[in-house]
């Protein structure tokens, strides 16, 4: 009588443990969702928009001048804390720190910071929704999901490097398949450097688009700063990225 009633409450104890298990694991996702919700009800995406910041550049400028280095780790935490909690800033972010703090340093700084805001947005959702979602997939994604596991690096370099997908979307989508960390992080690196110092490189010319823009009566927007000629050149880094990964897939055919 006793030892079944001990029985039964160890059987209660591990429900809940693995019931406490399982609501943890939605936690890290939940703080991301609750910081976006929480950002965008402060108002703070208004603050991120080109046209504020542009309309700040004389305060930032003078500040920066002032305080340059914790200007720097401002950018890289700023940058992170908007690219793990999916605020659509990025681009705009990147093209302003390219503005006053020129293409390099910017591209570097923004490099490091959005690889490590998306590393963690990568494994709070893996952390959440990865292993239930990859077991529901149906036959055909599975094989996709196969796919994509066993070339992992090359498929992700191709989606950094092509400007196709927002950016938070491929933070999220490896989190469904088994994708290491550490490829994670190496391909996401890689992957962004091209556009990074590209968008970087664009807001070195920012003022002369600003004076173009006043002239002509209207607010500036990203649209104004990427030319055809930059999207083309996203598009052959990302054909010549996915050209081993072609030829690997179509060998791996061949031979099965």
């Amino acid at each position: 009588m006793r030892q079944g009633a001990m029985m039964a409450d160890k059987a209660l104890h591990g429900a809940d443990e693995n019931r406490y298990r399982s609501l943890l694991r939605f936690l890290p996702i939940a703080i991301i969702l609750a910081g976006l919700g929480f950002g965008y009800a402060m108002g703070w995406h208004r603050f991120l928009s080109l046209t504020h910041l542009v309309e700040s550049r004389a305060d930032l400028g003078a500040y920066i001048g002032a305080n340059y280095a914790l200007s720097l780790v401002g950018l890289f935490v700023a940058y992170a804390l908007a690219t793990a909690f999916s605020f659509p800033a990025a681009s705009v972010l990147t093209i302003v720190a390219g503005l006053f703090f020129g293409w390099a340093v910017a591209g570097v700084v923004v490099a490091f910071a959005a690889t490590l805001g998306a590393t963690a947005l990568f494994l709070a959702a893996r952390s959440a929704f990865g292993d239930v979602l990859h077991r529901k997939l149906g036959e055909r994604v599975a094989r996709l999901a196969d796919g994509f596991e066993k070339d992992a690096f090359g498929y992700l370099l191709v989606l950094r490097l092509a400007p196709i997908f927002p950016f938070w979307v491929i933070n999220i989508a490896p989190a469904l398949f088994n994708v290491p960390v550490r490829t994670y992080v190496a391909a996401t690196f890689i992957g962004i450097l091209p556009g990074t110092f590209a968008y970087a490189y664009l807001g070195t010319g920012l003022d002369s688009v600003l004076a173009a823009a006043g002239e002509s009566g209207r607010e500036i927007s990203i649209g104004d700063l990427v030319t055809p000629e930059i999207t083309i050149a996203f598009a052959l880094l990302a054909v010549v990225a996915a050209i081993p990964t072609a030829i690997k897939a179509f060998r791996n055919r061949k031979v099965a």
